[in-house]
Parts: C-alpha cells; structure tokens; sequence
C-alpha cells in the first residue's frame, strides 16, 4: 500500500547513511563513489530550502485555483453544492500527487507534498458543508475524516508531519460524545493508547529496516500527546495565566481527577525514558526527556505555588547538573560506553539540520546581527571642522 517501493526507500536510506558517514571521515571519496552506485534510485529528491519554496508555492497556486473557479463559476459558499465542489477538487489534488510521484518520481519534493495537504483540507472543508445540522455533531464528522485521511496519507506517502496532524484532529473527536472535560481527555487518551501498542507490536518486525525511523518518531509522538493531554496545566486554554497563577481548577475537573493527573505527569517521563533506553530509541529517549522538563515547568502551578522570577535560573541549573552528571558517569564506563550508550560524538548526523536552522535565523532576523545605521552628525561632517582649529585657531582656519 506505499506508494515508493521497498528497493527506492531502501537505497535512499543507504545513501544518506554514506553521505553521513563520509562527512563524518569514516570513508574515504573513493570508497563512498564505489559504494554510492549501489544506491541509485529513479526518485527525484531536492533540498530543504527548494522543497518548502515549492511547497508554498504549490500551496498558493491551489488555494487561487480554487478561488478562481468559484468566482467564475458564481457558486456560492454555502449548501450542499459548495461541498460538493470541494470534495471534487479534494480529488484531483489526490490523484495529481498520486501521478506526481508514479510518473515524475517526486520524493519530498514539496509539490506532491502540498496536493496531498491540500486533499486534506479541501475534503474536511466539503464534508463540513454536507452536516452543518449540529455545531459538535459537525466537528466530530470533520475531524474523524480529518483523522483518517492523515493517516492515510501518513501511510502511503510516509509524509511524518500528517501523523501528528492526525493526532490534534482526534483530540476534536470526543466533543459531541460528551460534555465532560475529564471524559474527553480520558477517550483521547485511550485513543492515544490504542495507536501506541499498534505502533509497538508493528514495528518489532521492523527493526532495522527503512521504517524503523518512521515507527519511532510515530511513538514518540503518541507519548507525547498522552503527556499534554493529561497534563492539565499544559493544555489549558489561558495557558500563560495558568503556568503563572496559583489556582486549581476546580471547576472543571474534580479533585480525584486533578491529582491523579499530577501524579501521571510524574510517572509518564520515567516510563517514556525507561522505553526509549531498552529500545536504545532516540526519539522516545528525547520524549521523555522533554515530558520530564514541562513537569518540573509545571509542578508548582499544579501544587498552588507562587512562582518566583529566579525559577527559570533554578531549572537551568538543575538541567546543567544533570547533563554534566550523565556525561561524566557514561565517560568512565569502559571505553567511554555504559550499556550501548556514550557521551563521545561519534557522528555529525544533525550538522546539516543546526546548519539549516542557523541559516533560517539568521533570513528572519537580520536586524540583530547588522548593526543599524547611526545619525550622522552635520557639525562633525568632512570639510567643517571642530569649534576651534589648532593653537587656539577656529575651524576656518
């Protein structure tokens, strides 16, 4: 059902693991051409920066298309026509990047990426046209296709991003189920669980194959989401007052629910990271890492503690602490490794991705590396002097 063969992702994967391991210095130019041949592959691959420029652009010329067709054709935006419309042009933007990548060959290249992001839109749009009956009823039609589509497109293209898409469209899904708060975080949670055991018992067959990666990041996502979900102080709506204040929520949530919620927040890092060790899977690994980081952000908040302006400084520290604590200890073990793990650099594979971001920084914030220009001074300009000359003498001296 994916729409690259195994052979084309295969030889991909090989070729960007002899890209690394080149740039890294473990092979020499001539052993990385001997080896490269045996990664060819009739795939069409760009870089980042073209990829998100022929994205956008792809992005743009529908979104016009479609709005030139509904000012010339005069339908107006509302009935069943309207929907009808939209699933049609859902559709074509399906089977344009379906033949995209069958006949050109696109992989990530950003067009096909974006007729399929924008099959995506336009059938959530034309099926919401189809039941406007009731508010909640309609949301839940839209986000379970919504759903379902992004994992569909998720599955066939291998597009990382429509899994995550897929996930915020489940968080609508309970809405119209049930008017309680605790309730809806309770269903998506359980959806969030159901993926994740799918996720692991799939990937166990693929275990060191070309979706082993593709599994991973799915998981770590999965975890990720059952993490804010249950967080409370995460998911608020007036996020910044509740990460500052020093209320509970009492109104929505009962005080069974509350703190047992602070009591998951506690244990889900701990068992996020204990997963990813075993698995030795960076992606979970950095998961847990980062669900430990927002509990310590938002332990004092649960607990109804002022928070102080010397709090981040305190957090810092401790990360500081920890880090240093973990290279140390994994530096003594024999040879510098413990258990399969090491604090050494032993590949430079996010190089290109800082180097990326860096540029990217530097292309939305020019002003703060180029200095701005200062006034000129008209009484110190060229040819006038100072007040006075030399020896007591004035400037037009």
């Amino acid at each position: 059902m994916r729409i690259y063969s195994e052979s084309n992702e295969e030889a991909l994967r090989a070729h960007s693991l002899l890209r690394q391991w080149k740039d890294d210095g473990h092979l020499g130019e001539e052993q990385y051409r001997q080896l490269e041949q045996d990664t060819n592959c009739d795939l069409r691959t760009t870089n980042i920066f073209l990829r998100l420029v022929l994205l956008l652009f792809t992005l743009l010329a529908a979104a016009a298309a479609v709005a030139l067709f509904f000012k010339i054709t005069g339908i107006q935006s509302d009935g069943a026509s309207t929907g009808i419309t939209f699933l049609v042009f859902a559709v074509l933007a399906y089977i344009a990047a379906e033949i995209a990548v069958a006949q050109a060959h696109l992989y990530r290249y950003g067009i096909e990426e974006a007729l399929a992001i924008c099959s995506v839109a336009f059938v959530c749009i034309g099926v919401g046209f189809f039941f406007r009956s009731g508010e909640h009823f309609e949301s839940t039609v839209i986000s379970g296709v919504g759903a379902g589509f992004s994992l569909w497109l998720w599955h066939r293209f291998g597009l990382w991003y429509a899994f995550p898409a897929a996930m915020i469209f489940t968080v609508f899904l309970p809405g119209s189920w049930t008017q309680s708060h605790a309730l809806q975080r309770c269903c998506i949670c359980i959806f969030y669980a159901g993926g994740l055991a799918l996720i692991a018992a799939i990937r166990s067959r693929h275990r060191w194959d070309w979706l082993e990666g593709e599994y991973s990041l799915a998981e770590a996502f999965l975890w990720l989401g059952i993490y804010l979900v249950l967080n409370l102080k995460l998911s608020a709506v007036n996020l910044p007052f509740k990460l500052w204040g020093s209320t509970h929520p009492t109104v929505e949530f009962t005080a069974a629910f509350y703190w047992t919620t602070w009591v998951l927040i506690w244990c889900l890092p701990a068992a996020i990271l204990v997963r990813g060790i075993r698995q030795k899977d960076r992606f979970v690994i950095e998961a847990g890492a980062i669900a430990g980081i927002l509990t310590l952000i938002t332990n004092k908040p649960y607990l109804g503690w002022p928070r102080h302006t010397w709090d981040p400084m305190l957090l810092g520290v401790v990360l500081i602490g920890i880090a240093v604590f973990l290279f140390r200890w994994l530096a003594r073990g024999p040879g510098g490794v413990r258990h399969g793990f090491t604090a050494a650099r032993v590949t430079g594979k996010h190089k290109h991705a800082f180097n990326a971001a860096t540029s990217v920084l530097g292309l939305l914030t020019p002003q703060s590396i180029t200095p701005a220009s200062q006034p000129r001074n008209p009484e110190f300009e060229s040819g006038f002097g100072g007040g006075s000359g030399g020896g007591g003498a004035t400037g037009d001296f």
